[in-house]
């Protein structure tokens, strides 16, 4: 199943309303950071399991 703009757009929209712009902003800082450090521990592990072979 796969999200579609439109989808996003409401989605982006109803989480508007419900934090409001200035939360919205904190919210979305946060994710990208959570997982930019989630991508580079993934990196992290196939990089380790490569060497151990």
């Amino acid at each position: 199943m796969h999200i579609g703009v439109q989808e996003l757009i409401v989605i982006l929209l109803i989480a508007a309303v419900v934090f409001g712009g200035g939360k919205l902003a904190g919210v979305g800082k946060a994710l990208g950071k959570s997982v930019r450090e989630f991508r580079e521990e993934v990196k992290g592990e196939e990089s380790d399991a490569l060497k151990e072979k």
